[in-house]
């Protein structure tokens, strides 16, 4: 079994338990919420040993790298630690119908790395100026705030259908967390995920100065993440100083992902330093 069999494995895995959160939520039967957290922790075992395996192959092809270096690496690695940073939140608060919201993207993201025929799954050798290790300061961080803004992002729907459904109509919306509880919750996840998101531009910067003599050349996506960065900002200081919370948090924190999502995909579709899919 090769590092990309075993990754394979791990997305159908992830499948499962996103099915099985969502089945514990609509249909209120706990056994399959503890279901859906083993799966997961066994995805992770898939995950994480996929990452190792395909690290370990680059050096026997003489490449010798952090898988951390195209699209397909990128959203393997996103997937883990989407779940990772769920199932510490599951623990934390003994919740688990936010795994219905956030488990999907992980099987998402994986099966986009692995069923689509634009993303090779191949190990290929760096171009020079990736050879550095501020590589993977970059992609690591980078990717530990994106997935706390996907965390984020699931809460924030959450939010907004239990508020829509305040009179308790819908049976399964009586199993999320309360008002208050996923709305700080979708704050510290915001903080957390801006802190990561902060070091990962500034990483990056250092690393573009190490490589190419300039710290910042706005390239598309140079200039998206910094467009992300500022949305994250205005949610962060319009929470601190004018008191938002609710509904408007919520908002931004779904309006927040998609510029993420842009940032990671959109900026494929152009050319730049940063374009995965060219």
């Amino acid at each position: 079994m090769n590092s990309s069999i075993l990754l394979s494995l791990t997305t159908f895995i992830y499948g499962f338990a996103a099915f099985f959160y969502i089945v514990s939520v609509v249909f209120k039967k706990p056994f399959f919420g503890k279901t859906g957290t083993w799966t997961c922790l066994a995805g992770i075992a898939g995950n994480t040993g996929g990452i190792i395996m395909r690290w370990i192959e680059s050096y026997r092809f003489g490449i010798g790298h952090a898988p951390l270096s195209n699209l397909y690496e990128s959203l393997v690695f996103f997937s883990l630690v989407i779940v990772a940073i769920y199932l510490v939140v599951e623990k934390t608060y003994a919740n688990r119908s936010l795994g219905a919201f956030t488990t999907p993207l992980a099987f998402l993201a994986m099966a986009y790395a692995s069923l689509s025929p634009n993303i090779s799954d191949r190990i290929q050798p760096l171009m020079p100026a990736l050879k550095s290790n501020w590589l993977i300061a970059h992609v690591i961080t980078c990717f530990i705030g994106y997935a706390a803004f996907a965390i984020a992002f699931g809460l924030g729907i959450m939010f907004l259908l239990k508020q829509k459904d305040s009179q308790g109509k819908v049976p399964f919306i009586k199993l999320f967390p309360d008002l208050h509880i996923m709305d700080e919750l979708s704050h510290q996840m915001i903080m957390f995920g801006f802190l990561f998101l902060s070091a990962g531009i500034i990483t990056g910067a250092v690393w573009a100065n190490s490589a190419w003599g300039r710290y910042w050349g706005w390239d598309p996506k140079e200039t998206w993440s910094l467009i992300t960065w500022f949305i994250y900002a205005t949610l962060l200081h319009a929470r601190f100083m004018r008191g938002w919370h609710g509904k408007r948090l919520a908002y931004l924190s779904i309006i927040g992902f998609i510029a993420v999502l842009f940032t990671y995909f959109g900026v494929n579709l152009l050319s730049g330093l940063h374009s995965y899919g060219r």
